[in-house]
Order: C-alpha cells, then structure tokens, then sequence
C-alpha cells in the first residue's frame, strides 16, 4: 500500500506542474504578440545575426548622465551612463510599419553583443525597481539595447602642473569574444554620439572638449574592435588660490615682519620665525593629504609651498645671522667710541710732534744766530742757553718715533675695518637690505612661476 500511495503522490505532483507550464505558456502567449511569438520560435539565441554572411555591425551612442567623483588618488573617475546599442537581426524581420517595445526581461530570449568597458574598475547595472534595460525591435530586424550602468573607471593622470593640470580621459568599449570577423562596431553620429557633457556640472573640473575615435585592440587572440570616448577636463584654480596659495604667500609676508623688529627683541623676532616655519609646514602636509604619494610627480602646489618655505626659513635665518654680527662683534657706536679714542691718539701725538717741531725750529735758529766774539781769554763767550753738541741728535729721534706710530695708526685703523661684522659698517644694515631685497626677490619668483605653469 505505501508503494502505490507514494506512486499515485508522484503522478498527482507531475499532473500539477504540467498544467502550471501550460497555464505559464498562455500567460505568456497573452503578453507576447503573435508576431513575436512568430519571431520567438525556432530562434537560436546563441547565434549571431548573419552568422555565415560577415560580421554584424553594432552602433553604439552614449548619454552621460553624471561624473560622480574624479579621485587623484586612485587615478580614477566614477559615471553614470546610458549605453545604446543597435544592429540588425535578419531574424527578427516583421510585417508592420511599428516597433515592438519589450519588456526588458524578454533580452534573455535575444543575442546581444557581449561589450564591456575596458579600463572598468567596479560596475554596476542598475535595478531599481527592475533592471534599467530597454529593447525594442523595429520591422526591419533593428534592435535598440539601452543600459542604464554606473562604472568606475581608471584614467591615467599628469599630475605635474596640479593644481593647474588638464586631464584628458577615456571610456574605452570592447568586445569581448567576438573579434572584427565576427562583430565590427561603430559611433551612430560620430563625435556627436555623445551626449549629456554640455550640462554636466562638475566640482572641480570643466569640460573644455571631447571626441570619439574607432580603433582596434590587438591581443593574443586575435583584433577586437573597440571604441573610444575621449574627454579633457580642466580643473579650477580658484579652490586652490583661497586654500593653498593665499594662506602661504600672506605666511611669508607675516615672516618679513621681523625684520622691522629691533634685534635687541630676540623673543619677538624668534616666536615669528618659528611659527610661520611651523605653520608653512603644516600647511604643506595638508595640500598632500589629497594627493597620491608617489616620487615621480613633482606638482606646481609642491613648487610654490617649497618656494614660500625657502623664504620663510630664509627670514629666520636672516635674524640669526643679523644678532650673531652684533654679538660677535662691537657695536656701531663701540665702534664711534673706538674712532673717537683713535682720533685723539691722533691728537695727542699731533701735538708731541708739534713740540718736537718747534724744539727743532728753535735749535736751527739757534745754529744759524752769528758766532759770539771770543773774550779776553781766547774762548767764545757761551750762554746758559747754548745747546750742547748732543742737541742735534736728540731732534731726529722723535721724528722716526712719528712715523712708526703713524703706520702703526694705519694698520689698526684696516684690523677695525676689516673684523667689523664681516665688512659690514653696521649689522642693522642687514635688516634694511632684507627688507627690500626678500619682497623684490619673491615677487620675481611669483611671476616665473606663474607664467611658467599657466603658459607652458
């Protein structure tokens, strides 16, 4: 009894799903028009169209509806596109003046080119609330495909004159097993296939120009045929002047204070330096946050952030230099002092030779005074005053005196000249100097790299 209970179990579940399939077929039948279930049948899905009589061309047209995100980091970009593709499936040819829009579930049921996009990182085909899929078959055997697909995409970026760079990127279209023997594709409207980039809104970039090419790809396996869109983006400038540039040059301005600071005030001039040192840095840290860290890309940003560290860093080393002269060596006024005492030295030996002159003057008028008339005893009458024989002698030493504290005068005079703040008269001489020179200095520097960068 239990083998004829389970057998007659068996019959009663085959008899069910047997009517379920026929009740699903005239379901189905009352969706599908009798023309397509004329088409339908007998139709090998896993056959291209014009299998023995060439390859069958499919037209593609793209509609870009967003550029998401555009990372450097990762040298990507993220779209949301509409893909169209069209062919022509002799199979599918119908009697009518209409096309059939289907449901886009029914594309099991069809061939459809295997394309994929080539540089894809993540896709994704959107199924809110069904799967965004369109197709729609004219009388004359053309089928419309359209996907609605958001896709990551890498994009091969220079990043050398970042933040002043134009990327040029592509969307790249392939077949995957089908070569050019078998499907050739093709843009519908050339460059104008493209749609959706004239209203497209972007953060940071602006597309200034794009354009389509046919190509082939080479592979072990044979020649593909493949597509390409091309679009060149332009970034803005004016998120970096207010972030980046603006903040440093007004750091290296605040870092030229110091040099209107007195050199005595040595907290003053250090607590400047070394804060706008600290912050240029920390500025600089957060510019490459951003960006990927790679050796080979020397950008713009870098250039001018390492520009306005070298001045700021110069600043500080400025005043180090500066209050290292004053401290190493005498002040100017110890050195008016110095000259002062010179000067009277002067003075005073002035005024020895001055005696020593007229002594001599003397001693010559004295020589050349008539020879007194000898006395009674035969002897010339001699004076108290009268010089000596010794007298002469005694003149000519002081002069030789004079000349060698002369030379030794001079000599000291280039020792003070030459040890004197490394031949400057006066150390705040240096501030002065700085405070023409670094402004001139970074102002030249801002127009060489500016013109470099925006014309070059």
């Amino acid at each position: 009894m239990t083998f004829f209970s389970s057998l007659f179990a068996l019959l009663f579940i085959s008899r069910f799903l047997e009517n379920s399939l026929l009740s699903a077929e005239v379901k189905e039948g009352e969706i599908l028009p009798p023309t397509i279930q004329k088409l339908m049948k007998g139709y090998n899905k896993y056959l291209r169209p014009f299998f023995d009589n060439g390859p069958v061309t499919v037209g593609m047209s793209l509609d870009i509806a967003s550029i998401d995100t555009i990372s450097e980091i990762n040298m990507d970009y993220t779209a949301t596109i509409f893909l169209r593709q069209r062919w022509t499936d002799e199979r599918l040819v119908f009697k009518g003046n209409k096309s059939l829009s289907l449901d886009g579930r029914l594309v099991e049921l069809l061939w459809v080119p295997d394309t994929f996009i080539v540089d894809s990182k993540k896709s994704f085909l959107h199924d809110i609330t069904v799967e965004n899929r369109l197709i729609r078959i004219f009388p004359n055997g053309t089928v419309l495909y359209a996907l609605r697909i958001t896709t990551t995409v890498a994009c091969n970026m220079d990043l050398t004159k970042y933040p002043m760079d134009k990327q040029t990127c592509t969307l790249q279209l392939e077949s995957w097993g089908y070569n050019i023997n078998d499907v050739m594709f093709y843009w519908t409207r050339g460059n104008d296939s493209v749609s959706g980039l004239d209203t497209l809104k972007l953060a940071q970039f602006t597309v200034e120009d794009h354009y389509t090419s046919v190509s082939e790809a080479v592979y072990e396996t044979g020649n593909y045929p493949k597509l390409i869109f091309h679009f060149e983006l332009k970034r803005s400038i004016l998120y970096f002047i207010l972030e980046t540039y603006v903040p440093s040059s007004l750091l290296v301005v605040l870092s030229w204070v110091s040099f209107w600071i007195s050199q005595s005030s040595v907290p003053a001039r250090i607590c400047i330096g070394v804060t706008t040192v600290l912050t240029m840095t920390t500025l600089m840290m957060g510019a490459r946050t951003s960006l990927p860290n790679a050796n080979c890309f020397i950008k713009a940003i870098d250039v001018y952030l390492g520009i306005c560290f070298s001045f700021i860093f110069g600043a500080l080393i400025e005043y180090a230099v500066a209050h290292f002269c004053t401290l190493q060596h005498p002040d100017y006024n110890n050195a008016l002092m110095c000259g002062h005492h010179i000067h009277v030295c002067e003075e005073e030996m002035n005024g020895i030779v001055t005696t020593i002159a007229s002594d001599s003057s003397r001693l010559k008028r004295r020589k050349d005074a008539p020879v007194p008339k000898p006395t009674a005893a035969g002897e010339p009458g001699l004076t108290p005053s009268s010089p000596t024989t010794s007298e002469p002698k005694t003149a000519e030493v002081p002069s030789e005196l004079f000349s060698r504290c002369a030379k030794n005068i001079s000599v000291l005079r280039k020792i003070l000249r030459s040890i004197n703040c490394c031949h400057v008269k006066n150390p705040h001489y240096i501030d002065n100097y700085s405070r023409l020179t670094f402004p001139l200095s970074f102002i030249i520097v801002n127009l060489l790299y500016w013109t470099y960068y925006l014309y070059f």
